[in-house]
């Protein structure tokens, strides 16, 4: 029962903040505005007075944005949740783990030599934003299949390998963004250099729509694989024990993780630590069933995403503060404190 109030709560919340977010920025538009707009827009009328250029502002410039943090928030999160669970750690975040950063080094090649070879530059958005998702997700794979093998030790996943194992692909693919950087024009190393720090400012309504469905895959079938997820945290062992394909398992995890991880990426830069916090967060409320864990991540993450983006478009008005600089903000303290947790927690076992 608790569980179900936390999820109707979290479904509340969001609502209530995606209604909120749509009205803030240079032009002020009121709760009862923006709902009456889309009411309007819905076909019921409101009897609450507003300018046409609000409707304007909010339908075609802030609820894409809006949306687009929503899913992203969502995807990150369930990806997180979902990684934590194959690795049985709390932080195996996509971003610290190296996964972000592999799409990334992929991503920034797309952009940079997109616009240098004549038969690569596409100038139609569609394919465009497929041809970088298809990169950011085949880097992402790459990165994610390296930091399993070599944190794996003894058929176990060794907490420390892996967090090193994180540290230099991270190191490696930041490395490498550099030097494609380095030998990129002005205009290219803008371009890449505001991506990678992550922003939400290229929203609209094309790009949320080519967004969905690499989105709603892994926020749809990731719940799907809630029990087998909860066997594997007593031990892959005992998962298989109790019937579980562990290979398959861990395959299904990996592909629909980082195709969330990628597609996010794509569109909207590197994000970090909403995929470490949400589940931290989520866990210490509803408890570790990944059943209700993976549904309340996603409207959490969907909740703090878009609370993030406001904070990133409103604190240095008119300018915009990239909003991977927010996450890292609020997600570095969280970070901190599961080390020294982590830490306390190896203390009170015995030698």
């Amino acid at each position: 029962m608790k569980k179900k109030w936390v999820t109707i709560g979290l479904i509340v919340l969001l609502l209530v903040i995606v209604i909120l977010a749509a009205g803030i920025g240079a032009m002020k538009i009121s709760p009862q505005q923006v709902v009456a707009i889309l009411m309007n827009k819905a076909g019921f009328h409101l009897p609450v007075a507003y300018e046409d250029g609000m409707a304007s502002v909010l339908l075609h410039i802030r609820l894409p944005r809006v949306a687009m943090a929503v899913l992203i928030g969502a995807g990150l999160a369930v990806a997180g949740v979902a990684m934590q669970g194959l690795f049985r750690n709390p932080m195996a975040d996509p971003g610290l783990i190296g996964i972000s950063f592999g799409a990334s080094l992929f991503a920034v090649l797309v952009i940079v030599v997109i616009s240098t070879l004549p038969f690569l530059a596409i100038d139609n958005l569609m394919p465009r934003y497929y041809l970088l998702s298809l990169f950011t997700f085949v880097g992402a794979c790459i990165t994610s299949f390296l930091v399993f093998r070599i944190s794996r030790s003894g058929g176990k996943t060794m907490l420390v390998t892996l967090l090193l194992a994180g540290l230099a692909i991270n190191a490696l693919c930041r490395a490498l963004i550099d030097l494609i950087t380095y030998t990129a024009n002005d205009q290219q190393l803008r371009n890449a250099t505001i991506w990678t720090m992550g922003s939400l400012g290229g929203a609209n309504w094309q790009i949320v729509l080519m967004l969905l469905p690499f989105i709603m895959i892994p926020i749809l079938l990731l719940p799907r694989l809630a029990k087998s997820l909860n066997a594997f945290a007593l031990g892959e062992n005992e998962a298989a024990y109790l019937g579980i394909n562990v290979k398959r398992l861990k395959t299904l995890i990996i592909v629909l993780a980082t195709l969330a991880v990628g597609a996010s990426v794509a569109v909207a830069g590197i994000i970090g630590f909403v995929g470490l916090i949400v589940p931290h967060m989520m866990r210490a409320i509803s408890g570790n069933d990944h059943r209700s864990l993976l549904l309340n991540s996603a409207l959490a993450g969907a909740s703090l995403l878009t609370l993030a983006d406001v904070c990133s478009r409103t604190i240095i008005a008119p300018a915009e503060l990239p909003i991977g600089i927010v996450t890292a903000v609020l997600g570095t303290p969280v970070f901190v404190m599961l080390l020294i947790k982590q830490k306390k927690q190896l203390r009170t076992v015995p030698s």
